[in-house]
């Protein structure tokens, strides 16, 4: 049985979105790079049936059919009540977010492997869209597309209470916005988009490089240095740990 979703961070706050926390079993399901695929897809592109999906993933629908049965099963997926048919069934994805990495699951091999395998392949179609983008975007969008879209990275020094608030700040913040075009309805002119939000503290360096000393550490953040309005990957409309 899948795991009921939360509302409520670690630390008790109240969070605009459900969080769907992995079980073990779960997450065995998800660990397959094509289910992970569909799960992207049917977030980007919104309901979609065996046969859809294998197009856009180069698959055939036979494939993709038997990987969304094993996704239903863990409710990842679920049948669109009312549209398709029992030959062509539509699928999509229900909302709210999922964590595939905790403590937890950290604690045994094989679930720490799973979740190694899932967060690798989100992140490879994160890098590959957004890749694209930079390489191709100049050439293919439109110009008003070009100056709506930014990739942005900001760095800044921070503790581990003042990263946990400012991502959340920025979850909530994000969420509402969306939620606020979503209630606007299908515009004219829309195209999937993607939106990439990433704060995480720096491995492999000590933790007073470039600080001037160790006892910056605690400080308040300071913003050290932020990349100018550059093009952002115009390919979904959720994020990850993943909220469609």
């Amino acid at each position: 049985m899948a795991t009921k979703p939360t509302t409520q961070a670690p630390d008790g706050q109240e969070l605009p979105f459900p969080v769907r926390k992995m079980d073990p079993a779960s997450l065995k399901a998800l660990a397959h790079p094509l289910r992970v695929q569909i799960l992207e897809m049917l977030s980007r592109y919104g309901a979609q049936t065996a046969c859809s999906l294998g197009d856009l993933l180069g698959e055939s629908s036979g494939s993709t059919s038997y990987h969304l049965r094993q996704l239903a099963k863990h409710d990842f997926v679920r049948e669109v009540e009312g549209k398709g048919t029992a030959r062509e069934r539509w699928w999509e994805r229900p909302r709210g977010a999922i964590e595939v990495s905790s403590p937890e699951l950290a604690s045994s091999p094989a679930t720490q492997e799973a979740s190694r395998l899932v967060n690798r392949e989100f992140e490879h179609r994160r890098q590959a869209v957004l890749a694209d983008f930079m390489a191709h975007g100049a050439d293919t969008l439109d110009r008003d597309w070009l100056e709506a879209a930014t990739v942005s990275t900001s760095n800044v020094r921070m503790n581990a209470e003042q990263l946990g608030a400012y991502t959340r700040a920025m979850e909530a913040y994000s969420y509402r916005l969306l939620e606020e075009i979503r209630g606007e309805g299908e515009q004219e002119g829309a195209r999937p988009v993607q939106v990439h939000f990433n704060a995480f503290p720096i491995l492999g360096v000590p933790a007073s490089a470039g600080s001037g000393g160790p006892r910056r550490t605690q400080n308040t953040a300071q913003a050290e240095s932020a990349t100018p309005k550059q093009s952002k990957s115009p390919e979904s409309t959720s994020s990850e740990r993943t909220e469609p």
